[in-house]
């Protein structure tokens, strides 16, 4: 099996597939203090729980937005699997073209979810992920990043807001029933999602009319896609699996195991 792990700046995701079958998945919240053994106890007691044993995994592959992780993060598959993981960046086959400024300024999280995106919509595309950060990716009908933005993430606006007012509490980020709040919960809760759902709607357009193409597929991905999707009109796939799907993809790819 291969384990796929993805390094946020919030939390780092990890999947294990089978073939192409995701068998399991699960997160963590990432911590630049913690050490490899501290990783490699929280990797295998989650993989015990779920009944699955670390000499059942024989290839990795580590995509990563935070570099001073990526040593603590490969020893520790190195300690605790025995395995050297491929390492999403320099040197690493994708497929993918960035017809950008700087090839090295894209973050390696939207590199696998376009390649993951394109392999299952097919091009022209946007792709928006929900994470810390919100990212918009314009891909062309070739299949080449051309561009993009990002966004301030929905769970750090909300923080945001939160610690820099006196009298505003920290509230679940969820739809209300009406964009006129009656509380101070619902008013926030208003501001936030109807908020990033204008953001989203008024970005895909002015990227639809550049790439001269109004009918582009947008696939979403990150935790708040669900929610924000439901108050648009334009986003087409929510697609939450992306990420990990993409990472296996790219093990596929590069890795002699992962071919057969």
């Amino acid at each position: 099996m291969v384990l796929c792990i993805d390094i946020g700046n919030t939390n780092i995701k990890y999947g294990l597939f089978d073939g192409k079958r995701l068998v399991v998945s699960f997160r963590g919240a990432t911590d630049l203090k913690r050490t490899s053994d501290e990783y490699g106890t929280i990797l295998t007691q989650m993989l015990a729980v779920k009944g699955i044993a670390t000499s059942s995994i024989d290839g990795a592959i580590v995509s990563s937005v935070v570099p001073a992780l990526n040593y603590t993060i490969t020893h520790m598959c190195a300690g605790y699997l025995g395995i050297e993981p491929l390492v999403v960046g320099a040197g690493l086959k994708t497929g993918h073209n960035l017809r950008v400024d700087d090839a090295r300024e894209v973050g390696a999280d939207r590199i696998v979810n376009d390649v993951a995106a394109i392999r299952k919509y097919g091009a022209p595309l946007i792709v928006i992920d929900f994470g810390t950060a919100t990212t918009f990716n314009a891909i062309n009908e070739a299949g080449e990043f051309i561009g993009g933005a990002v966004a301030p993430g929905i769970r750090g606006s909300m923080d945001s807001l939160v610690s820099g007012t006196a009298k505003l509490p920290r509230v679940e980020i969820e739809t209300p029933k009406s964009a006129i709040g009656k509380n101070t919960t619902t008013n926030m809760q208003a501001g936030i999602v109807f908020g990033f759902a204008g953001l989203v709607e008024y970005i895909v357009k002015k990227m639809r009319r550049e790439m001269k193409s109004p009918d582009v597929q947008v696939v979403a991905t990150g935790g708040f896609s669900e929610i924000i999707a439901r108050e648009t009109s334009c986003i087409d796939h929510v697609d939450k699996l992306l990420t990990l799907q993409g990472l296996k993809y790219l093990y596929d790819i590069n890795s002699p195991e992962g071919k057969k």
